[in-house]
């Protein structure tokens, strides 16, 4: 059997690195982006993590089997754990993906005998068959996703997206897919853990921030400008009103409907909130070295501008 899937991997737990989730996947919606929004990478990744997701096609793990098998080209992998936290994938996941591909004769496993609590993990004939059909399948998809940009350009975007991985897996993840899913969310992790402990999570600055500009505003248009659909412009609402951040009152324009606005405690958050978002800034921007996070924003403004209009623009103002 080969691998075709080579869309984001599935959301995991704990250290390992999530994905674009499938009420994610449908939560992004073509229009005009934020533009206060369209400074930040990590927004900017998310959004087009989220494209890339919604074009994907091929069975559920073929993105898991992919990555692991791809990255035991390189040779036997002393510890299935050890390759899993490198990878980004959930440890309970890394046992089926491994069961998985054993049964298909792609991988062997076996006891490490320095160690029997771990596994070692060995490519067979049938597997390296298999990231062959694999690798060409991420070829072809990353080239329909990057059209927008030159050959050039999309080997400049995967060298700035390697730079956000953790040192252990830039030498694993191969594809622009990959690599815009893998870089999405370790950047989330980074913010959301400045954020422990405080109920907030980085996805929250957006609907916080644009409340405190827009005053009473009605649930319908503060969809429109964060360009999500409905249902997950719910799931925001709900969770920062469950948190005492937002109030549902009466729209002073229409009675008849309901507008939101931040509470005191919302603004108070929403300061907390921007301090994190801007801790992960300077982060990514000392990841991303001189000059390189202006760069890298302007090359996936031009792969958001279809379905975005004014995103290329709009990044290529704060390059």
């Amino acid at each position: 059997m080969t691998i075709v899937r080579v869309e984001p991997d599935g959301r995991t737990r704990g250290p390992a690195a999530e994905t674009v989730t499938a009420a994610e996947e449908g939560a992004e919606i073509p229009g005009a982006l934020p533009e206060a929004l369209t400074g930040f990478t990590g927004y900017l990744l998310r959004r087009v993590s989220a494209q890339f997701a919604a074009c994907s096609d091929g069975p559920e793990d073929g993105s898991r089997d992919f990555l692991v098998l791809d990255a035991l080209t390189g040779g036997d992998w002393a510890s299935q754990l050890d390759l899993a936290e490198r990878l980004g994938i959930n440890r309970t996941l890394m046992v089926g993906v491994v069961d998985r591909m054993e049964g298909r004769g792609q991988v062997l496993r076996t006891r490490n005998p320095d160690n029997r609590r771990q596994y070692i993990l060995s490519l067979t004939d049938e597997g390296r068959s298999a990231v062959e059909a694999g690798r060409r399948a991420v070829a072809e998809r990353d080239a329909r996703l990057t059209a927008a940009l030159a050959p050039e350009q999309v080997s400049r975007l995967n060298t700035l997206l390697a730079r956000l991985l953790p040192g252990g897996a830039q030498d694993l993840v191969r594809g622009t897919g990959h690599l815009v899913a893998q870089a999405h969310h370790r950047l989330r992790r980074l913010g959301d853990a400045k954020l422990a402990g405080t109920g907030l999570r980085v996805r929250h600055y957006g609907p916080l921030s644009l409340l405190a500009t827009s005053g009473p505003c009605p649930q319908q248009r503060l969809a429109q400008e964060l360009a999500i659909s409905g249902p997950a412009t719910s799931q925001l609402v709900d969770e920062l009103v469950a948190g005492g951040m937002v109030h549902r009152g009466r729209d002073p324009q229409d009675r008849r409907r309901h507008a939101l606005e931040l509470t005191e405690l919302g603004h108070a958050q929403l300061k907390r909130v921007a301090e994190a978002v801007g801790l992960l800034a300077a982060e990514t921007a000392e990841l991303l070295g001189p000059g390189g996070e202006g760069e890298l924003r302007a090359l996936l403004g031009r792969l958001l501008e279809p379905a975005h209009p004014g995103a290329a623009e709009a990044t290529a103002r704060r390059a």
